[in-house]
């Protein structure tokens, strides 16, 4: 995008971990704020804060796993700024599957799936016929990981999967708008920075269930970093931070350069081609 300055963005997930940093990031670009997300008291906070930081901001509480709710998102996004340019797909959860694959539970596939897959989609079905109509520049972020985009990780197979699927749902998206010369970009974020370490997005603890995807297994909401952290320095690992800040840095970089791949530049080739070298060698999967 050539301009950001007076665009309204809509960022779900958007009161805390990537989606509030980017927020507070395109509030110095002079963008206009349109916060969705499910829990109502931190998304009331980081909407009070990015006023009190001098931006325009609203709140809009969404379920981003019903369209009805994500429609909503756009009427009130429309209602108040009369227009939308940015829409960054961001909400995510921890399923609070355990085990392996063939130990999770139907619903384990189906909460992550409601979030991380019908999120987007629900994202694109509500919010592009609009992009579309006003025929201004517009651009799509879709939060995913290196988990699934690049590598998947054996032992996070839920996420590991949504993710894979958000990656191709955004080429699939990128081919057709571009097929038919339509102002909006789209990107995958690969959420990094230039700061190499782990990033405390608040995803680490199982979110809690909707009742249509009750658990037979208990759930650990319980954050999972701690233990994660402890292993790493009794292994002797160093463990160290990306600042979210640097996150929103690389998604702003992204859109004005017009970016499809929003990652850090130096952070995943060598994953890229041991994946690739794994294909071309018709190899085993043996990734950690």
């Amino acid at each position: 995008m050539k301009e950001l300055k007076g665009k309204v963005a809509v960022i779900t997930g958007g009161a805390g971990g990537i989606g509030r940093a980017m927020a507070e990031r395109f509030g110095e670009e002079g963008m206009k704020l349109v916060i969705a997300d499910l829990k109502q008291d931190a998304l009331d906070t980081a909407v009070a804060e990015l006023v009190d930081l001098g931006y325009e901001a609203i709140g809009v509480r969404t379920d981003v796993s019903k369209l009805e709710s994500v429609e909503a998102l756009r009427e009130a996004t429309l209602a108040a700024f009369g227009a939308v340019h940015v829409l960054c797909n961001n909400a995510g959860v921890a399923s609070g599957a355990k085990g392996k694959i063939w130990e999770h539970e139907t619903n384990d596939w189906g909460f992550a799936f409601s979030v991380h897959v019908y999120g987007v989609i629900n994202g694109i079905n509500a919010f592009v016929p609009t992009m579309l109509a006003q025929g201004d520049e517009c651009h799509i972020v879709n939060t995913t990981s290196s988990n699934g985009g690049f590598a998947p990780i054996a032992s996070s197979a839920t996420y590991a999967t949504c993710k894979a699927a958000c990656v191709t749902i955004s080429e699939c998206l990128w081919g057709q708008l571009h097929a038919i010369d339509a102002k909006i970009g789209v990107s995958v974020l690969f959420p990094t920075g230039k700061t190499k370490g782990i990033l405390n997005t608040g995803i680490w603890a199982a979110s809690e269930r909707p009742p249509e995807f009750p658990a037979d297994h208990e759930i650990n909401t319980t954050s999972a970093m701690a233990g994660w952290m402890k292993a790493m320095e009794d292994a002797g690992t160093p463990v160290e931070f990306t600042p979210l800040s640097e996150v929103a840095d690389t998604v702003v970089e992204g859109l004005y350069a017009d970016r499809f791949w929003m990652v850090e530049e130096g952070r995943f080739e060598d994953t890229v081609r041991a994946r690739t070298d794994i294909i071309l060698n018709r190899e085993h999967p043996n990734y950690a």
